[in-house]
């Protein structure tokens, strides 16, 4: 049978595509582990923990400055992610689950909050929505992105770079999970 080169060349990107994500998922690791020890749980810590995890990485061999600042770059905004939303769940639960407002009576407030929810759950949506715009060749977490062009769906069981769209190979995703 003939060796065919293209073959061991697809080969050796998927290998070489699944060790990069195996790293960004080890630095992230190695970053938490570094914050989760650290006395001071602010920004900064993180950034100091994630900057100490770049540099231990990179002396070490496991990847080169450069794939480490990108490393970076992609927790940030992963965090950044995770912060927002967190953030409208906060202020939505405090706004309607008031004690003040329980007290006023359980079925009303209860259909209130549901009401709202629902509204709140819709523009969360679109507002979530729109932060979450990827490209090909980021890194991002498991996930399921939709393709910008033509709505195709790419499942991500584990990190990943984001690639072209099987259909249409555009470049752009919106990314849920």
């Amino acid at each position: 049978m003939p060796n065919n080169p293209n073959i061991s060349s697809e080969s050796a990107e998927k290998k070489s595509q699944g060790r990069h994500e195996a790293l960004y998922d080890r630095f992230v690791e190695r970053a938490r582990e570094l914050f989760d020890v650290s006395q001071e749980k602010s920004k900064e810590a993180i950034e100091k923990a994630m900057e100490t995890a770049r540099q231990q990485l990179s002396e070490a061999g496991e990847f080169s400055a450069e794939q480490g600042e990108a490393f970076k770059k992609f927790m940030r905004r992963d965090m950044e992610e995770i912060t927002r939303y967190m953030r409208v769940l906060k202020q939505e639960a405090a706004e309607h689950l008031h004690p003040a407002r329980l007290g006023a009576g359980a079925l009303s407030s209860m259909a209130q909050l549901l009401k709202a929810t629902g509204l709140a759950l819709q523009s969360l949506s679109q507002k979530t929505e729109d932060a979450l715009h990827y490209h090909t060749g980021e890194i991002t977490s498991a996930g399921t992105l939709s393709c910008s062009g033509c709505g195709k769906k790419v499942h991500l069981k584990h990190t990943s770079k984001v690639p072209p769209c099987p259909s249409c190979h555009a470049t752009k995703f919106l990314k849920g999970y």
